[in-house]
C-alpha cells in the first residue's frame, strides 16, 4: 500500500498515473462494499455497487476539486448508487413486473395462476399505455431498460429531478390503476 495520502494519489491520477486510482481503490474497496452491504443486506448487489461505484469515480476523478475529502466523495457515490438499487427493488416488488413478464410459467403453476398472472400484466400493460407521454418515456426508459438518470436527461433533454418526478408519478398510477382495477373485480 502506499504512502502516498490521497490527496497525493489524486493530484498523481490527474497528472496520468493510472496506479494512483488502483491505490484509491485498494485503499477503500472494502469500506465502500461494507456501506453498499448495509443497504442492500446482499453480497452480490453490494459488489456490484460497488463496481459500479468505482467505474463512477474512476471516470469523474479528473475533475474532482476536493472540496471533500476522497472518503466522503466515495461514500457519496456508493450511497447514490445503493439508494438506487434499493429503490430500483422497491419498485420491482410493487409492480412485481419480472415474474409477469416472465414468459415461461412454471410447470406447478395452475391454471388459475396462470389467468392472474396473465390478467396482471395485461392491467400493468394498460397502465402503462395510460400514464402520460413523458411518464411512459421516462418509466420504460428507467424500468425496463434501466438507464441512469443521467442518460435519459440526455435523451428526454429535462432535468433529472423533473425525471425523478416523472418516474414516481408513473409507478403510483400504475399501482393505482392495478389495484383500482382489483378492487372493481
Amino acid at each position: 500500500m502506499s504512502t502516498r495520502n490521497d490527496a497525493e494519489l489524486v493530484k498523481a491520477f490527474q497528472e496520468g498515473e493510472e496506479r494512483a486510482f488502483n491505490e484509491l481503490v485498494l485503499r477503500y474497496q472494502e469500506k465502500m462494499y461494507w456501506v453498499a452491504r448495509r443497504f442492500t443486506n446482499d453480497h452480490d448487489e453490494a459488489d456490484d455497487i460497488t463496481q459500479e461505484s468505482f467505474v463512477k469515480a474512476y471516470h469523474a476523478l479528473k475533475e474532482f476539486r476536493g472540496e471533500s475529502s476522497v472518503f466522503t466523495w466515495l461514500y457519496r457515490i456508493v450511497v447514490n448508487a445503493s439508494l438506487n438499487a434499493v429503490r430500483r427493488q422497491r419498485v420491482r416488488d410493487l409492480l412485481r413486473l419480472d415474474d409477469l413478464y416472465d414468459e415461461e410459467a412454471s410447470t406447478d403453476e395452475s391454471p388459475h395462476e396462470s389467468v392472474v398472472r396473465d390478467e396482471q400484466r395485461r392491467l400493468i400493460e394498460e397502465a402503462i399505455e395510460r400514464l402520460p407521454a413523458k411518464q411512459k418515456a421516462v418509466f420504460v426508459l428507467r424500468y425496463h431498460e434501466e438507464l441512469p438518470y443521467e442518460e435519459i436527461s440526455a435523451i428526454l433533454r429535462t432535468s433529472i429531478g423533473g425525471l425523478k418526478a416523472n418516474y414516481f408519478h408513473a409507478i403510483r398510477k400504475i399501482a393505482r390503476y392495478v389495484n383500482n382495477a382489483h378492487k372493481t373485480r
